[in-house]
């Protein structure tokens, strides 16, 4: 049975990936629109069992953890045993029963064998994905076939390598040396490791040509198209007595207050109602109805983090946010800067894929009149 407690995912992201070539290592390098990196994170952020996941970057390189937010980046080690033990240590404490072990390297994992990983931990307290050997094997020297190697019994070994928690931390902590992976660490502390099926997409980028053939794999999976969804959001809040308002998560002083079921948060609903367009999945009262008493005076941040997520495990990525206030006071300008960071705080995107904006209506309407505060958001989706 499957230990219990939440599921870690420690993506790997210490080397140089020198033999790839380029300027960045491999990991930083443009695989389609995105980064290596932000291809393989992206999967396992989708992956439904996986509760949290650790980031172990090269210690001249944790200035990258600003890029996700969302995640525990530790700095790794001179060696990739070192690196995982790192990101194994940083989950000791925590309610964590499984951890999945992955290449960062490897930005093409399937739902399929994460899942299957995942699944295989319930009968063994550690499984990988593997791939038949089918090719005949030679030995070379100095580019001359010197002799053959019988391939039977033999497989390609991929990443993620799933385990017990407790046991592969306590495999690595009496590890010395060296390893070609986890199943090595594990296996020579007497783990026992269960084989599930590997995919030839789950390729490790190593050299340029095997970006030519990640390149290949997203324009064919893609069925050479993209999808990008745009969606808009509006709400309106009226005033009421208080001291502040609450706006795209920042507390603004003010001599009123918004009204509303929650903290009527008119920049975040607005923005969430996008996002939920975008999708065709309604609004915010569909999935947090205002009759609903636990969400009385729920902060928006919630809802704005349930709509980015929802997008995520739809298999997309939010590209953009456009955010207007439409009000004649408080002013916007001196809180614009701070509002689009937390904004992108809330959904796990850099910054400057957030706009947050003011414009007054001209002391026309409900806004002119000082009545109450409208927002109008627009959300862009593409399709992973």
């Amino acid at each position: 049975m499957r230990p219990k407690g939440e599921i870690a995912a420690i993506i790997v992201a210490a080397g140089r990936g020198l033999r790839a070539g380029g300027d960045v290592a491999k990991q930083w390098q443009l695989l389609g629109d995105r980064r290596v990196a932000d291809h393989t994170l992206h999967a396992f952020r989708a992956a439904p069992d996986v509760d949290r996941i650790v980031l172990v970057l090269h210690p001249d390189e944790m200035y990258r953890a600003a890029d996700y937010p969302d995640m525990l980046a530790v700095p790794g080690g001179a060696t990739r045993p070192a690196s995982v033990r790192a990101g194994l240590e940083a989950l000791q404490g925590a309610d964590v029963g499984a951890v999945l072990i992955h290449d960062v390297a490897r930005p093409l994992v399937s739902q399929q064998i994460i899942a299957d990983v995942i699944t295989a931990l319930e009968a063994a307290p550690g499984a990988a994905p593997a791939l038949e050997v089918t090719d005949a094997l030679w030995r070379g020297d100095q580019g001359e076939v010197t002799g053959t190697e019988d391939r039977t019994h033999l497989y390609r070994a991929q990443t993620p390598q799933g385990f017990h928690f407790e046991a592969i931390l306590a495999a690595h902590r009496s590890h010395t040396g060296l390893a070609a992976d986890d199943v090595e660490v594990a296996r020579a502390a007497g783990l026992s490791v269960a084989m599930v099926p590997g995919a030839e997409q789950n390729l490790k980028l190593t050299r340029p040509q095997d970006f030519q053939r990640a390149e290949a794999i997203l324009a064919a999976t893609q069925g050479g198209r993209m999808d990008i969804r745009v969606g808009n959001g509006f709400d309106v809040h009226a005033f009421e007595p208080g001291d502040h308002v609450m706006l795209c998560g920042l507390r603004v002083p003010h001599d009123k207050g918004l009204k509303g079921h929650s903290d009527a948060d008119v920049g975040l609903h607005a923005v969430t109602d996008a996002i939920y367009g975008a999708l065709a999945e309604g609004d915010i009262g569909r999935h947090f109805p205002p009759s609903d008493p636990q969400w009385k005076g729920a902060e928006s941040h919630v809802f704005l983090r349930h709509a980015g997520e929802l997008a995520r495990d739809r298999g997309y990525r939010l590209s953009n946010i456009d955010l207007t206030l439409i009000c004649e006071r408080p002013k916007i300008g001196p809180h614009a800067v701070e509002m689009a960071r937390r904004v992108a705080d809330i959904l796990g995107l850099e910054p400057e894929r957030v706009s947050v904006k003011a414009t007054t209506s001209e002391q026309l309407g409900f806004t002119g009149r000082e009545e109450g505060i409208a927002a109008l958001a627009s959300a862009t989706l593409v399709q992973t």
